[in-house]
């Protein structure tokens, strides 16, 4: 039986993973776990268009209670608009860069782990 990862590093995997994934996208990672008083932004990458884009990952063992995207309510949009907010406050090189809100959800563990990429998510 094989032991399950515990859940920060589960998530922390997860990350490390969709971080990869933007990577071979040609994303410029420009934050990991911005942290702001209103929220979180898990990646902020710069895409090839020069897009900035606020990524949240969210992981899963399985579906059992639904699939991962359902778990980023409005409330947890809310919680990422602001911490994108304080991020171009503190950051104003970025404030003329189109921005975008993505979703990388990613189920199971491990190589056998499904990844999927929701661009605009919100």
């Amino acid at each position: 039986e094989p032991v399950l990862m515990d859940r920060q590093e589960f998530g922390r995997a997860g990350e490390k993973r969709a971080e990869r994934f933007l990577r071979a996208q040609k994303h410029r990672i420009v934050a990991r776990n911005y942290r702001a008083k209103q929220g979180e932004v898990d990646i902020i990458s710069l895409a090839p268009d020069r897009t900035l884009v606020f990524t949240e990952v969210r992981s899963k063992h399985d579906c059992t209670y639904g699939h991962p995207l359902e778990t980023v309510d409005a409330k947890k949009q809310q919680r990422v608009r602001l911490a994108a907010r304080q991020f171009l406050y503190e950051h104003p090189r970025y404030g003329d860069h189109a921005c975008r809100f993505d979703v990388i959800t990613i189920v199971g563990e491990g190589r056998a782990a499904k990844l999927e990429y929701f661009q605009d998510a919100f």
